[in-house]
């Protein structure tokens, strides 16, 4: 029986969530998750409906959730449905801190705007990033604040250029975290669909998922 995922998109246009969604569909297809598409976070407001979800997804920068939203998100996530979360969605719902509770970061800026950085694997024998050597990333470094509690699977490290005050600073670029029964998995990449297609990307991004999809 294949595991199924909910990835709800929207919010801001520039991270193309339509394409980036479909991207992450196909990628889950081929670990044996079946991705539902829905584009209006009303989809929140079912909690038994949401609850039956392996993996839950938001692919929605900015944007609002409810009371009843966000309290039913985190109490599907509590009871065991994953969160599968990449690039925008640590911008997602910057209002509810319940969100960024569960999610375990949050979007402050994005010194040097698009920019080369270096993508560092912090522990290497987790199968999640397991083959992946270090490499260099063209796109927009997100700088987040950060639940203490993550498990940092790979980082890049912050250039006295950029950020000169906090220069050599590890920024998680790949976390894993628990909440309740649920699994959490974020990986910062993917600003453009395009993002997807790295090898290294789409690897962390499969992984990923599937780890934190219900077993």
């Amino acid at each position: 029986m294949s595991r199924s995922a909910l990835i709800v998109w929207g919010g801001w246009p520039g991270h193309k969530p339509q394409e980036g969604a479909e991207k992450v569909a196909a990628l889950l297809e081929a670990e044996g998750i079946e991705a539902t598409l829905a584009d209006d976070v009303a989809v929140f407001e079912d909690f038994e409906r949401l609850r039956q979800y392996d993996l839950i997804s938001a692919q929605w920068a900015l944007g609002s959730l409810t009371r009843t939203q966000e309290v039913n998100l985190r109490e599907a996530v509590r009871a065991g449905s994953g969160l599968g979360a990449w690039h925008g969605s640590a911008d997602s719902f910057r209002s509810s801190v319940v969100y960024q509770y569960v999610l375990g970061s949050q979007f402050v800026a994005e010194p040097g705007g698009f920019t080369p950085y270096r993508v560092e694997v912090d522990v290497p024998g987790d199968p999640i990033v397991a083959g992946v050597e270090a490499f260099e990333f063209t796109s927009e470094l997100y700088y987040l604040h950060v639940d203490p509690a993550v498990r940092v699977l790979a980082s890049t490290t912050i250039d006295a250029e950029l950020v000169p005050w906090a220069a050599g600073a590890k920024i998680p670029v790949v976390y894993t975290k628990g909440f309740g029964a649920g699994r959490v998995f974020y990986c910062s990449l993917g600003h453009d669909p395009a993002d997807l297609d790295h090898p290294s990307v789409a690897q962390f991004i499969r992984r990923g998922f599937a780890w934190a999809a219900r077993a």
